[in-house]
């Protein structure tokens, strides 16, 4: 077979250089089908707890992995093993270490056991969470499960190159791109491409113009679901014929190619780098005629649901099988008359695939042992102090069997060696003797140490955390210059635009005028269309523009035009961004900032509060509710000297209030985590937060009429919440609680509450009930008359007040009805 040879030879290769490469391919190929092989038997005898395998792409993901280059980003799904281990990002021990969930970093790279297996990324910070040199290695950005989730981070890893090299003052950003000349690499299943995500990612980057490359790996099922059943024409490029570009016009250039071809593939594939590297135009290359040969995952067979024929098919037409048999039949004449052959004979191959079964066991074992050997010094360590302790105790008996339960257990982990010592513990609570302190120790010290593998990392735990960074305060000139608050704003993004190149804003309606309500007016201009830029009604790829682009070094500040609208978005702040520290155990990280407005609006969609369900979404994402400009603009000149992603949620009806202008633009700052009492009292401390604030404070001066005095705390910033326990300070005062809040009941006041009487122990200082007014369970009608009839307005403030100090103080505070 010598069809096409002089593809693979563009790079003039030597026939032996030639020859090497491709059975080293050969070889990676058969390493990472053993390791699916091999994984699924490891899951199914129970040492893991779930396996899903990249077994059918292979040949494929070898193509693609030497077209990818130095400093280009891959963001894909949870079958690119073949690929990673093509590019040297993965081991075969490293794969079943990932399997098992083997908590340390080093050992299992890809997420510290976080993550299952099949989820893969590369180290982006080094020990210090400094960022590395991302141009002098190949990256991942780290894998999520939902499908499609992958889609949005995607384009902004691609927007970044066009940023880097279209933007002035970018020059000496080196350690993230070279002229712009990296390519972000997007894989997906062909079922997934019918997540809204796929399209809405595919039609902005054809908006774009990035330098992204998608390959669809189309193996023509979604789990036990034919494509007949998921893509119109069965075909997503046949579906996507409209975006291929013609003459001048923008768009994509589309591949379509036999994912057994390997000769074809490459060649595909040296193409799509080459255009989309120079000219930064998307590509997508449909990878047709695909396998699975294990089915979906370890949770099913796919014999289930697969036809006999079909069968047959992926057996003859697997791509390694396929491979094999192009180098047994490769046969090419050179200039000398001599018969060129990859191999002598099928023995060759027959070592390779060999080596390859022997290398993976081993990596197994290996991986095996590294995981138990160090679970079972834990083990060894708690059962030595359980026998002693056993030896002393009046319950011995009892303490012995935990002891003998634990040593009984073959293939531990930390949660038996938890819940032996833990219940011997309450045997102990009568005596007291050493080896009851070394117990308890023991213990502390073992959770500690979880703490650290299970929990750290959610936010930066660097000198770069925004917590760390120090409050800074407005300055202003001598005489007062009052004006629009929007005006505190847009000055004050033109002062971090001017300082900081890096920075990009984006949105709905925030380029060329200025976003709705005026706070960027002119900064486009000022600055440049890719700078200060309009996008269209899109808002999780709003959201994954900012991910991809702040993975990358950029300092990117998303708009999302209302806060209603997040809910578009949420899905992808919450699987991606706010997960992205934690699961790559603090080796990536996009202090992406989203800037959006809202509270106080007026009818069932534009009137949303729905802070409850974003905070309990974004762990891992800074929630800042400022109640005012000045506030908010000190808010962004904090975050961008710290590292961790933020929220900030401007009050839209405060636009137009009067505020005094700061002469320290892109300085002031508002620090993060600190609440403010913005009003001294006595009686009852309320606490609030954004343009409720400032119905609290009406109501505040109608309640000092009839003798109430009351205490207004602003709570600033919802996540993370009064670092300092500033609030029950204020309780402490005044021995009541009351939280005021205008999302729904148990939404943010329900958090709220739980903070400040749970976690800062403020039910020892309350003399009343601590209670919570919010609005309606529903969404507010349209007008005026809705908001007031739903949110809680002045009066019902007051009365809920005067109703507490009643209770209280029945003689003096007699029953309004």
């Amino acid at each position: 077979m010598t069809q096409n040879t002089e593809i693979v030879n563009t790079q003039q290769l030597s026939f032996e250089d030639f020859k090497n490469e491709v059975l080293n391919d050969y070889r990676i190929a058969r390493i990472s089908r053993e390791c699916s092989l091999l994984g699924r038997r490891e899951v199914l005898t129970g040492k893991a707890k779930f396996g899903i395998f990249g077994d059918g792409k292979e040949i494929p993901q070898l193509a693609m992995a030497k077209a990818f280059q130095n400093g280009d980003f891959r963001s894909g799904y949870y079958r690119d093993q073949t690929f990673m281990m093509a590019i040297g990002e993965l081991t075969p021990q490293q794969f079943f270490a990932g399997l098992y969930a083997h908590t340390d970093i080093d050992v299992e790279p890809m997420s510290a056991g976080r993550q299952m297996g099949g989820h893969f990324a590369t180290h982006s910070l080094d020990e210090n969470g400094n960022w590395k040199n991302l141009t002098a290695q190949k990256n991942s950005s780290s894998d999520i499960s939902p499908t499609a989730g992958q889609m949005p981070r995607l384009l902004g890893l691609a927007q970044a190159s066009k940023i880097y090299r279209n933007v002035e003052g970018l020059e000496n950003h080196t350690n993230f791109s070279i002229n712009g000349n990296e390519v972000a690499w997007g894989t997906i299943g062909n079922a997934s491409t019918s997540e809204g995500l796929f399209f809405e990612t595919i039609n902005a980057a054809g908006v774009l113009q990035v330098p992204m490359i998608m390959n669809v790996w189309d193996d023509e099922y979604g789990i036990s679901v034919h494509a007949r059943h998921q893509t119109t024409k069965e075909s997503i490029s046949e579906i996507l014929k409209g975006f291929q570009r013609e003459n001048e016009s923008n768009g994509y250039e589309i591949f379509v190619v036999n994912g057994w071809d390997y000769v074809q593939l490459i060649d595909t594939y040296n193409k799509a780098s080459q255009i989309a590297r120079e000219q930064h135009i998307p590509i997508l290359i449909h990878v047709k005629e695909l396998t699975q040969p294990q089915g979906h995952s370890t949770s099913g067979s796919h014999e289930r649901y697969k036809s006999k024929e079909r069968l047959q098919w992926e057996q003859e037409f697997d791509c390694i099988a396929q491979m094999r048999k192009w180098i047994l039949e490769f046969e090419l004449e050179n200039e000398d008359g001599e018969t060129l052959r990859f191999i002598d004979s099928e023995e060759d191959l027959i070592n390779i695939e060999k080596e390859a079964k022997k290398e993976v066991s081993k990596a197994k074992r290996d991986a095996w042992s590294a995981y138990t050997n160090e679970i079972k010094a834990e083990v060894a360590e708690a059962i030595s102090l359980l026998e002693t302790i056993a030896q002393k105790s009046n319950n011995g008996s009892f303490i012995t069997k935990y002891k003998n339960d634990l040593a009984a257990i073959a293939e531990p982990i930390r949660k038996d060696i938890l819940v032996a010592a833990r219940k011997t513990l309450r045997y102990l609570r009568d005596e007291d003797f050493a080896e009851k302190t070394a117990l308890k120790n023991f213990i502390k010290a073992s959770t500690d140490k979880a703490a650290v593998k299970y929990s750290a990392h959610l936010l930066s735990e660097t000198e770069l955390a925004t917590e760390n960074i120090a409050a800074e305060a407005p300055t202003y000139a001598s005489e007062k210059n009052i004006v629009d608050a929007r005006i505190i704003m847009r000055d004050n993004f033109d002062a971090i635009l001017a300082k900081h190149p890096e920075v990009l804003i984006f949105g709905e309606d925030a380029g060329y005028i200025g976003d709705v309500n005026q706070g960027l007016e002119g900064l486009q201009e000022k600055f440049g269309e890719l700078r200060v830029s309009d996008t269209g009604i899109r808002e999780a790829t709003i959201l994954g523009q900012g991910i991809g682009m702040a993975m990358r070094g950029l300092r990117p500040i998303a708009e999302i035009q209302y806060l209603d609208y997040l809910l578009y978005a949420l899905q992808i702040m919450s699987d991606d961004l706010a997960t992205l520290r934690y699961r790559t155990f603090g080796k990536q990280k996009a202090p992406l900032i989203i800037r959006t407005r809202g509270h106080r609006l007026e009818g069932i969609w534009h009137s949303g509060s729905p802070m409850g369900g974003i905070i309990n979404n974004v762990r891992g994402i800074h929630v800042l509710v400022p109640r005012n400009m000045t506030k908010a603009a000190g808010f962004y000149n904090t975050l961008l000297e710290g590292d961790d992603p933020a929220l900030v949620v401007e009050c839209l009806n405060g636009y137009r209030l009067k505020e005094e202008l700061p002469t320290n633009l892109g300085d002031f700052k508002t620090p993060i985590g600190v609440v403010e009492t913005i009003k001294e009292g006595n009686d009852i401390t309320i606490v609030s937060y954004g343009s409720t604030l400032r119905i609290v404070e009406e109501a505040a001066k109608d309640l000092a009429q009839v003798g109430i005095d009351v205490e207004i705390v602003d709570a600033q910033s919802l996540l993370p919440f009064d670092l300092n326990h500033d609030t029950v300070k204020s309780v402490a005062k005044t021995n009541r609680l009351l939280v005021v809040d205008e999302d729904v009941p148990g939404g943010a006041s329900a958090y709220l509450l739980q903070e400040i009487v749970e976690n800062q122990n403020g039910y020892k200082h309350l003399d009343s009930k601590p209670q919570t007014l919010t609005a309606k369970a529903h969404r507010p009608a349209y007008g005026t008359d809705g908001d007031y009839f739903s949110k809680p307005s002045a009066e019902d403030i007051f009365e809920k007040v005067y109703e507490i100090m009643n209770e209280a103080n029945p003689a003096k505070f007699k029953s309004l009805y």
